[in-house]
């Protein structure tokens, strides 16, 4: 196998041999990469044909598949490659009965790309891994019934540059395109979730687990925690949110439901520690998902896109039975749990989107003009294992008393529970939401321009980032064609980015590797 997508890839330059440090094998590794091939011809095929909704379907879902810590399953594999050919078949039936092999259509050999030069295989790649990440902001939007043609259009026209003998200077502006693009989506996805589900609006989340049952609930999809808290309404059950799931306690039409209580745990990479000797099943609805320990296996449930060998999934039907069987045999702690997070704190506060810091917005402005507010942070991403990671703890603790630090992702887990006071009238933590939130924060500082009339580079605004998997790539291509400057970006520089491209990027957009909070800190306030 050959696997550089996520930042924890093996000696931070690629997973080979058996199994890769997510806990893939080297056969699922391999079907991904045939899937990914597969995908690329039928993009192929779509050139001077009409893909329709089945098509973006089967494109969507089988990028999604192949983000990190999604699906384990060969057999989930094997069958999305099969549906895959199934949409190829249908735009060009009269490939069937033709004898010449033109190769036009066929799937593409992934090894042509882990072979190419390396410049060459960084600009694909970039490409390819930012159509996965935003193939899962697709994913979530259709799940509430949202859709854009832009956007589905763009997966095959992205694909099919990657499977075409194209130049570096042919290569770039698709690279910058899957940005644009991909900020069309996370808007569209913004939408799909106000709209199902409210404005979100500040909300402070227990970590304690009360007496009973309870299922813990994990990934980004809103649809399938609505859908278990109505399943489980008045069955004397408690729901808890896990990871990226906790900003669902902000949504008013979640927040209803009285048996959604609080959240459990910290971020993905902890869960192997955390979910071992939990009396409750947990639900994983998308990506994040590691290999489960045996102590607790038959706890864990799979739905959608995300499968794993042994475990039990829930199909399309959505019955989430199994699921409430099991926390009622289980059931739950006798006595109440307090839990803390990673520096203590018992409770931790979400729900700061873009419509409630745009409500504020005289208020922060007032602030900044006062000189109350000295300067902005964004300080948000992926969470991950690798050492080095407490440099966001650290630098949001000497983050100065003026200042403000946004967060969104998973990333927060780092610091969220810590008590840093007020400004303003605001807390200095506002955390604004999953990854999948990233639209709101280019929209709050899109919009702090245009009211202080300047550029976003000219805000006293920063953003230091963590990335781990593809959503973090697609989400950094969205501020590179914004032209954001200065970005701050660690715990290490992805593995698939060439000394040339990279080259690029720090000529053009000044991207920086963190280096330690206090340097870093001194380099932004001056």
């Amino acid at each position: 196998m050959f696997c550089y997508q996520c930042e924890q890839t093996a000696g931070c330059s690629g997973c080979t041999g058996a199994a890769g440090v997510c806990g893939k094998n080297a056969k699922i590794s391999n079907l991904q990469d045939e899937l990914t091939g597969a995908l690329i011809g039928l993009a192929r095929a779509s050139d001077g044909n009409q893909p329709g909704p089945a098509a973006h379907k089967a494109m969507i879902e089988g990028l999604f598949v192949t983000v990190t810590n999604v699906n384990f399953s060969e057999d989930a594999l094997r069958d999305q490659i099969e549906a895959v050919h199934r949409q190829k078949a249908a735009l060009i039936p009269q490939c069937s009965d033709c004898g010449s092999p033109c190769i036009r259509n066929d799937d593409y050999d992934m090894n042509l790309l882990w072979n190419a030069d390396e410049d060459i295989r960084s600009l694909k790649s970039l490409i390819l891994f930012g159509l996965r990440g935003m193939a899962a902001y697709a994913y979530h939007a259709l799940a509430l019934g949202y859709s854009d043609d832009t956007v589905n259009q763009f997966f095959y026209k992205g694909l099919f540059a990657v499977g075409e003998d194209w130049t570096m200077e042919q290569l770039l502006p698709v690279v910058m395109e899957t940005g644009e693009v991909n900020l069309k989506c996370m808007e569209l996805l913004d939408k799909a979730n106000t709209c199902a589900y409210g404005t979100p609006a500040p909300t402070t989340v227990s970590l304690a687990v009360e007496p009973g049952p309870f299922i813990i609930i994990s990934g980004h999809d809103l649809k399938d925690l609505e859908r278990l808290l109505i399943q489980t309404e008045g069955k004397g059950l408690s729901i808890y949110t896990h990871s990226e799931m906790l900003p669902a306690h902000a949504y008013p039409q979640l927040k209803k439901y009285a048996h959604l209580k609080g959240n459990f745990g910290t971020a993905w990479q902890n869960q192997q520690k955390e979910f071992d000797g939990v009396p409750a099943p947990i639900l994983f609805t998308t990506n994040c998902l590691m290999p489960p320990k045996k102590s607790y296996q038959d706890r864990v449930f799979t739905t959608e896109v995300v499968a794993y060998p042994q475990l039990t999934h829930i199909g399309e039907g959505k019955d989430f039975t199994p699921v409430i069987e099991k926390a009622l045999e289980l059931g739950g702690y006798a006595q109440t749990q307090q839990f803390t997070g990673i520096n203590g704190g018992s409770q931790v506060t979400t729900g700061f989107g873009h419509g409630t810091i745009l409500a504020a917005a005289d208020q922060v402005i007032s602030a900044v003009k006062s000189g109350d507010i000295r300067h902005f942070f964004l300080v948000g991403g992926c969470d991950g294992a690798r050492p080095g990671r407490n440099y966001y703890t650290d630098f949001v603790k000497k983050t100065p008393s003026d200042s403000v630090v946004l967060t969104l992702a998973c990333g927060k887990y780092r610091f969220n529970d810590l008590d840093l006071g007020a400004i303003g009238g605001l807390p200095r933590i506002m955390d604004m939401g999953q990854c999948n939130d990233a639209y709101g924060a280019v929209k709050v500082a899109l919009a702090l321009a245009d009211a202080f009339e300047c550029g976003v580079n000219d805000l006293p605004l920063t953003l230091v980032l963590s990335w781990f998997e593809q959503k973090a790539v697609c989400i950094l291509l969205t501020l590179l064609s914004l032209g954001i400057k200065n970005i701050y970006l660690g715990p290490t520089l992805p593995a698939f980015i060439s000394p040339n491209v990279l080259s690029y990027l720090v000529d053009n957009f000044q991207i920086r590797k963190t280096s330690s909070p206090e340097e870093d800190l001194a380099r932004i306030l001056g």
